[in-house]
């Protein structure tokens, strides 16, 4: 408003005064520019100030878009930083991987091998296993034809001996294939002597028999005394029960052999006093414990 009335001033002095109406015309004329100007001036001002305010505007969101930008950046370093980690990472893993890989099918090769040998290895059970299986079978039927060969014995020994286990002079048993003849010494002895008598010579004879049909055996002849100790005279020759039994045994094992039965087969063993079969505390235990026992025993 200030300018207008500057411009007002400037046209009263130039306005002629030869012509106050066409002064006066111009002067309004004048008047209205200036106000048209004023106007424009307002609305240039107004225009200028939104577009102050708009720049201020746009200035503020030039800031806060450079700030995200720099966020952004920011943040985009660090996803570049990451990428580059789980690219190295990633890189890691697939050697890793390849490494593992590599290693399970080195393993899976060698378990393949292992499962190869021992399938062979298997085979090879399996035929032993048969192999096994048919001597267990082979054995079997060999125990059972030994069984029934013992019964045999055993029972050709009680028929051609029943005289003399019915005098309680021999006693025979059978347990898993052994046949025990047992014979008390004074069916076959004198008192303190080692030499079969002619009376136990017969009773052997009768065993011999039936030992010369043996084939699968052999035959152990067991010398066996009790527990009085040897004095006198008959110490100078047998010390101890131990000579007096292993002399007795010899003697009888010398007798199978005269009558045919194969060296090879038979075997005498001294036990004097140390495998009693009764207490000897009593005279009955002792005669029990003087004894010859004849086995039949498989072969080895």
């Amino acid at each position: 408003m200030a300018g207008a009335l500057k411009i007002a001033a400037v046209l009263l002095l130039i306005i002629p005064l030869s012509g106050c109406l066409v002064a006066e015309s111009r002067y309004l004329q004048k008047v209205a520019e200036a106000e048209n100007l004023t106007a424009e001036q307002a609305a240039l001002q107004k225009r200028h100030d939104a577009m102050v305010a708009e720049r201020d505007g746009l200035k503020s969101t030039a800031e806060r878009l450079e700030k995200s930008l720099a966020a952004m950046t920011s943040e985009k370093s660090r996803l570049e930083e990451g990428v580059a980690r789980l690219s190295a990472e990633r890189k890691d893993l697939v050697q890793d991987l390849k490494a593992s890989q590599s290693e399970s099918l080195q393993r899976i090769s060698e378990l393949r091998q292992k499962i190869s040998e021992l399938e062979g290895n298997n085979d090879g059970l399996r035929r032993e296993i048969s192999s096994l299986q048919q001597e267990i079978v082979r054995i079997q039927k060999a125990k059972e034809e030994e069984v029934l060969t013992t019964s045999k014995t055993y029972e050709q020994l009680l028929d051609k001996m029943k005289n003399e286990i019915s005098q309680g002079q021999v006693t025979i048993s059978e347990l898993k294939g052994k046949l025990t003849v047992n014979m008390v010494d004074a069916i076959l002895f004198d008192s303190g002597r080692s030499e079969v008598k002619a009376d136990g010579l017969a009773v052997l004879s009768k065993v011999v028999e039936i030992l010369k049909t043996v084939k699968d055996k052999s035959i152990r002849i067991e010398g066996h005394t009790d527990n009085v100790q040897i004095r006198g005279q008959l110490a100078l020759r047998y010390p101890t029960n131990w000579e007096l039994s292993a002399a007795r045994a010899i003697n009888v094992t010398r007798y199978l052999q005269e009558q045919g039965i194969e060296p090879q087969s038979l075997q005498a063993v001294a036990y004097g006093e140390n495998k009693p079969v009764a207490a000897n505390d009593s005279e009955e235990g002792k005669a029990k414990n003087r004894r010859i026992e004849i086995i039949l025993v498989p072969k080895e």
